[in-house]
């Protein structure tokens, strides 16, 4: 264990990438339901560290790096009219800011035998082309045909891990989340494919949609290494989507509980769930945790279905 500790100490301090979320060296996951803006916060936070200047109520610990952008989402054209006002006026972006696309008339040369096998070789060889140490794929399911298969995420999370290791990079991958229950905190369970992307990244936020405004999202804390968990439900990151001239992105509103941005449950519903957790033997304050609701309103529930 010294000796270890001894040579660890040869090797720098991670540095936050983005605030306590996201640091360097790290395989992070930012997932979220389709629309809620991953794209606009993950170009955001591109932009950030590419021109080495934070975002407003966020912390970065680097200077300007070159970022490798894999945009496997949007077109030319749709990214012009994000980052313009009505298509002029265009937003300047630093040239440490590289985007990268599919060729779609790209042929899969013989040696590889299906499509993301190319894909993955091709994204290795435009890392070490361009020399860049921070990465961003959006999104994670071009990679592999079937992320939320056990068999086929494992593969790709070693591949990720092994060309972080190799050319000591810092990795952020968008993810998706199946149709979900709004009126419940967001979870590791809600990233497709959850149990074997988890295990296999180093940290991992959320992206949820506030109940009290249209266009108001919450990022939450889900997994971490290098820090304790900070932006968990009592402390979520409360942002709002905002294009006040030519650049669409999260500005910063302040820190909430996440309960006051959930969906309103219906009462029925409600109570069948706490009825059939109750049924599996748990305990009030376990039932609560689970729903996301308060010990005395699980209580007070089963006394009234009781006395129904």
């Amino acid at each position: 264990m010294n000796q270890w500790i001894e040579e660890a100490k040869n090797r720098p301090i991670p540095k936050m990438l983005f605030s306590e979320l996201w640091y360097e060296n790290e395989i992070c996951i930012l997932f979220a339901d389709t629309n809620l803006g991953k794209s606009i916060l993950a170009l955001q936070i591109s932009n950030m560290l590419s021109k080495g200047v934070s975002i407003i109520g966020f912390k970065m610990e680097i200077t300007a790096q070159k970022v490798l952008y894999f945009d496997f989402e949007l077109s030319d054209k749709q990214i012009e009219n994000r980052y313009s006002d009505q298509y002029s006026g265009h937003y300047i972006f630093s040239s440490n800011l590289l985007r990268v696309e599919i060729n779609p008339e790209q042929e899969i040369p013989l040696e590889f035998k299906y499509f993301d096998e190319f894909l993955c070789h091709s994204l290795e060889k435009a890392i070490i082309d361009q020399n860049a140490k921070i990465i961003v794929i959006d999104n994670l399911t071009y990679l592999k045909t079937d992320t939320e298969k056990a068999k086929d995420a494992l593969p790709l999370m070693k591949f990720l891990n092994s060309i972080k290791k190799k050319y000591n990079l810092s990795i952020l991958v968008l993810a998706h989340t199946p149709k979900r229950d709004a009126s419940k905190p967001l979870t590791k369970n809600d990233l497709s494919g959850s149990k074997m992307l988890m295990n296999f990244c180093d940290s991992c936020f959320a992206i949820g949609e506030s109940a009290q405004e249209t266009g108001l999202r919450y990022i939450k804390q889900i997994k971490q290494r290098n820090t304790e968990l900070l932006y968990d439900t009592q402390n979520i990151i409360v942002c709002k989507i905002v294009k006040e001239t030519n650049f669409l992105e999260f500005a910063f509103v302040g820190f909430e509980n996440e309960m006051d941005h959930l969906k309103p449950r219906n009462n029925e519903e409600q109570l069948n769930d706490i009825l059939a957790l109750k049924k599996q033997g748990l305990p009030n304050t376990q039932i609560a945790e689970k729903l996301g609701i308060s010990e005395g309103t699980v209580r007070n529930k089963i006394k009234k279905a009781e006395n129904l």
